[in-house]
């Protein structure tokens, strides 16, 4: 039986990391990447793809649905990484300050509504009328997609997104209660720390809007020098909050955020590339949990939801957890902007009156099935050496390769989405193998040296490994925590080999019955319930998405193991 029309929204990101959800009768049924469909990392605009497979999942409704669309307009065409690049480099130039001198001036508002009839051109291209398109502002969709699906949805919370800009808008403080959301307070694009943490990625040779985690994982290995401290204290100078404001800003003298490439040059001239990650990543902990102090002070709300591109730093989020103000917190899953799309349906969503459910386990993609498998198998095996045969207890053979220190493959059941790979879409090792780190790396990561892997472990064992400052639980792989000195040991192969951090995914029977089963297998065989767990892609790839993308980076890399569904398969 179909849904009324007014019961489903789909919801639309169209840019950098574009992505496609839908909710039907307030329970999110579809989040998807369009990265995982053209297999073009980041790949933006409007998504074709996830929007033709969102108006089938919609059935009868499909060509009523409601379309909640990320952001007030769009700047299409600037996704790809040459032109981010080009777009950080020229930013100090004359014509990058002339451009932010003009925002929110009327040649900006006249810019912007061009924006949004290309958007709109877009979008009728596709078979979506304008009269159907429902812009929700940036940063009200990041808040809807915190609070909406948090842990508390019958108290007051307060809701805190940060990211680099949306609307020129980068921060934003809210109170969720009744489900509605009133903005308290806000910060402006040009005083934004999630640019300035690009413009550091940027200038360490790195890749803005996707390198931003190489920088934090840097971090560690300088935090407690003295140089780090100095170079913290150089980004806090640029800086304030005013009185008992819930809002930093800039200092007099420091430029945009958006015009300030060779302002930050020059400060930082003469500082070593080490010091000066780990002097942004001190500072951004810093700011972020005095702003989080400052908002709960002024609310006396204790339990926060957090949403934005800034919040996919683990260890920022470590920092914000450990204040004693804090209570407790949540953060969404994959908060970038890929996360928009659900963030938007929702706020459609319940503004139509829809009571929005629990989002569940983060498996929203199409699923792998056993024939799809075989077929992407028979294909591959007439002209490659390939054993191929279907287990029938698929888990069980899976965890007996990993015990024996075999590197294994995993694509089975629906996609999860976002950034973290969730079990299903995985390459898994022992995790009290350093060498696995080495051996994943050859065979098909080239992951940069200094980086860390992460583990997935038994929820319910999940404590014999780490502590956490208060007692969140972590599904998605959204915070940091720190091993437990006696239990080290058991997985340096998946925690960070300096400050002894890791950022887990507790899997639980509830939210992956076949990865659960697969991790308690390996326990039995190995005496230990944690594996190490990294995203099943070649360097530089989206992460598989159908069987077939499966087959193809298992015969493009040096991997020789893999759960392909049910089927097991071995390189000969």
């Amino acid at each position: 039986m179909n849904s009324t029309p007014s019961n489903v929204v789909i919801g639309v990101h169209d840019g950098h990391n574009a992505s496609v959800a839908m909710v039907r009768d307030g329970r999110l049924e579809l989040a998807l990447q369009e990265e995982r469909v053209t297999r073009i990392k980041n790949q933006g605009d409007a998504p074709e793809n996830g929007l033709a497979l969102a108006l089938r999942m919609a059935n009868g409704s499909g060509a009523t649905a409601r379309v909640a669309l990320n952001g007030l307009y769009m700047n299409y065409g600037q996704w790809q990484r040459e032109k981010i690049l080009a777009e950080y480099r020229q930013c100090s130039a004359f014509r990058g300050r002339l451009r932010q001198s003009l925002k929110n001036t009327f040649v900006d508002r006249m810019y912007r509504s061009r924006k949004e009839s290309i958007r709109e051109e877009h979008f009728e291209a596709l078979g979506i009328e304008r009269r159907r398109l429902e812009p929700v502002e940036h940063h009200l969709a990041h808040a809807s997609a915190a609070y909406y699906t948090c842990p508390w949805p019958e108290e007051r919370v307060l809701v805190l997104t940060c990211d680099g800009s949306g609307d020129r808008v980068s921060a934003t403080v809210n109170i969720g209660e009744g489900g509605r959301l009133t903005r308290i307070a806000e910060v402006s694009e040009h005083d934004s720390i999630g640019r300035l943490y690009a413009l550091v990625t940027q200038r360490l040779g790195m890749v803005p809007l996707e390198h931003e985690y190489k920088v934090m994982g840097l971090a560690p290995y300088l935090a407690n020098a003295g140089s780090t401290a100095k170079a913290a204290e150089c980004f806090a100078s640029l800086f304030e909050f005013r009185g008992d404001s819930m809002a930093w800003r800039r200092r007099r003298g420091v430029p945009s955020m958006y015009a300030a490439a060779s302002f930050l040059d020059r400060i930082l001239d003469g500082r070593r590339f080490d010091h000066i990650a780990a002097g942004v990543q001190k500072f951004t902990e810093g700011i972020l949990s005095e702003w989080a102090i400052r908002a709960i002070r002024e609310t006396g709300i204790r339990k926060i939801a957090c949403a934005g591109g800034v919040f996919m730093n683990v260890k920022a989020n470590l920092a914000v957890l450990e204040i004693p103000e804090l209570e407790d917190m949540y953060v969404f899953p994959s908060c970038g902007d890929e996360s928009n799309s659900i963030g938007a349906a929702l706020h459609v969503a319940r503004q139509g009156g829809q009571k929005i459910l629990p989002l569940g386990p983060l498996y929203y993609g199409e699923a792998i099935t056993d024939a799809e498998a075989e077929l992407a198998l028979e294909a591959a095996a007439r002209t490659k050496r390939l054993g191929i045969r279907y287990a029938a207890d698929i888990e069980r053979t899976a965890a007996e390769k990993l015990a024996e220190g075999k590197i294994v493959a995993r694509a089975k059941g629906a996609l999860e989405f976002g950034a973290r790979a969730l079990g299903n879409r995985s390459i898994l090792a022992r995790a009290d193998s350093p060498g696995a780190v080495r051996m994943i790396n050859e065979m098909v990561k080239n992951r940069d040296f200094w980086m860390p892997f992460a583990p997935s472990v038994l929820a319910e064992k999940a404590d014999q490994y780490y502590s956490k400052p208060k007692p969140v639980a972590s599904p998605h792989m959204m915070f940091a925590f720190r091993s437990r000195p006696g239990k080290r040991a058991a997985f340096p192969a998946a925690q960070h080999p300096y400050d002894f951090t890791t950022r887990p995914q507790e899997v639980s029977a509830a939210s992956n019955p076949d990865y659960y089963r697969l991790l308690r297998e390996y326990e039995v065989c190995a005496g230990e319930g944690i594996v190490l767990n990294t995203s099943f892609n070649l360097h530089g790839e989206p992460i598989v998405y159908r069987a077939r993308d499966a087959v193809d980076v298992f015969l493009r890399s040096g991997l020789q193991y893999m759960a392909l569904g049910n089927w097991w398969v071995e390189k000969q």
